[in-house]
């Protein structure tokens, strides 16, 4: 499916900058980009080899009024990211001058481009596949090393071949089944047909679970972890948060209650992004307001994916503290006991009972003590195997996740059929679905209204 139109936009965030650039793409774009592009040695964009930048002038064909001081990038299709010609007027940055260049393009013949509409021509022109669009968002996204890298690897197919692998081998052995059927020459032809079936299915299974081990990973490195601080007042949740930070980004003193609400910040922690959440500390208390923020935090921690549950060395276990293990239980919760060079009042043996094997780590904020520790078992905690694994195909995308589950379902379906000596051609049936159900995720069966709703979610002028 090829578009006709030439679509333009910004594509650098708004705002004061050295540069900005508005882009051009479509089977005009060249020919409008001479009418505004004025060069000094007279050359026109279109006579301009491929892949060149160049110097010159934007200027207002209607009164010869020079706009801005540019250089101009001219990308010939279908060696582009649109496989449409492309090209990208470098100005300088600024909220007017960017604007300016952008209104007259549009005036030229050019249409404002909807959000995603580049990376959603890069895929209708076949330039990518539906996971490495989705791909480019998360590289857009990414708070990590970690999640770029996963990220990287969707945009340069990693996930798309390892699809395209399981569909051919579905697709080979539905023609194998087929050939058998049409041809049944030799008596063991049944028997022969179900041991193909079984060995192929099995081994598709196996690489579809294989994917889906990987999504819970993959999940957290997409949207991050979101944490919870949760204690009783003054037991150190603002230090930790600042501590994790290492920023000043809650107010810490002595005196129970300062956090009244809660404050989120984004954290990498060994590759694994964090969103953390200090909240007011958890106890019975009259004043209004903090009640209010004590509310909020049992909202966020029934929400949360990790539990950081901060305890005061320096006091003895109390009743609240008790019923916050309570509270927790059954989730992934750490264990954090704050102020260790204080005197010991902790009844540490009595934490681990309540603990129940969850990780205990001793910490001293004040004095940076601990948060390795910290970060390790946060890390370890839902990375056991190591996330560093470059040959590891990361599942991080929902709707990837669902196909594959469905996909899964599917197959199990074929299998248990074969086992139990369904007929061939109802075996597949379900072949036939998982098929289908792999190629939406790459898009070579997918709805016209779900890829609409895909791209919209991209910025303006990807």
């Amino acid at each position: 499916m090829l578009e006709l139109d030439t679509i333009a936009a910004i594509s650098t965030p708004m705002g004061e900058g050295a540069i900005a650039i508005v882009r051009l793409s479509g089977q005009e774009a060249i020919s409008i980009g001479d009418k505004v592009f004025q060069s000094p040695n007279g050359k026109r964009l279109s006579n301009v080899p491929s892949h060149t930048i160049n110097y010159g002038h934007i200027k207002d064909p209607a009164t010869d009024e020079i706009i801005e001081e540019v250089m101009v990038s001219v990308m010939k299709g279908p060696k582009t990211f649109t496989r449409e010609d492309l090209i990208e007027i470098n100005c300088h940055g600024g909220i007017v001058s960017v604007n300016r260049v952008l209104q007259l393009v549009l005036s030229q013949g050019a249409r404002l481009a909807e959000p995603g509409e580049f990376t959603k021509r890069a895929f209708l022109n076949g330039r990518i596949d539906l996971s490495q669009a989705e791909g480019v968002m998360d590289l857009i996204r990414a708070k990590t090393d970690r999640a770029m890298n996963v990220a990287l690897g969707q945009v340069e197919g990693r996930l798309s071949k390892l699809v395209r692998h399981l569909r051919q081998e579905i697709l080979e052995t539905l023609a194998h089944v087929e050939v058998n059927i049409d041809y049944p020459e030799y008596d063991d032809v049944e028997e022969m047909t179900h041991n193909v079936l079984i060995e192929k299915a099995t081994g598709v299974k196996s690489e579809i679970e294989k994917l889906l081990r990987t999504s819970q990973q993959g999940k957290i490195l997409r949207e991050g972890l979101g944490t919870v601080i949760v204690g009783r007042p003054n037991v150190g949740k603002s230090s930790l948060l600042n501590s994790l930070v290492h920023d000043t980004k809650a107010i810490v003193t002595d005196v129970p209650g300062t956090t009244r609400d809660v404050i989120e910040e984004y954290v990498n922690v060994r590759g694994v992004p964090l969103r953390l959440v200090d909240t007011a500390g958890i106890r019975e208390t009259e004043d209004i307001v903090e009640r209010i923020g004590v509310e909020r935090s049992r909202e966020y921690l029934k929400k949360a994916d990790l539990i950081l549950l901060v305890l005061n060395y320096h006091d003895a276990l109390t009743q609240e503290d008790e019923h916050l293990f309570e509270a927790v239980s059954g989730m992934d919760y750490i264990v954090i006991i704050n102020k260790t060079d204080l005197e010991q009042k902790i009844d540490l043996e009595r934490v681990k009972t309540l603990a129940d094997g969850k990780p205990v780590i001793s910490t001293s904020l004040l004095q940076e003590q601990g948060i390795d520790e910290l970060e390790e078992a946060i890390s370890s905690l839902f990375f056991e195997s190591g996330v560093e694994g470059q040959d590891l195909t990361y599942v991080s995308n929902t709707r990837h996740v669902a196909l594959l589950n469905q996909a899964k379902n599917s197959i199990d379906e074929a299998i248990m059929g074969i086992e139990s000596g369904v007929p061939i051609d109802i075996v597949q049936i379900d072949l036939t679905r998982t098929w289908e159900l792999l190629g939406e995720i790459i898009g070579d069966a997918v709805h016209e209204s779900l890829i609409d709703q895909l791209f919209s979610q991209f910025c303006l002028g990807k």
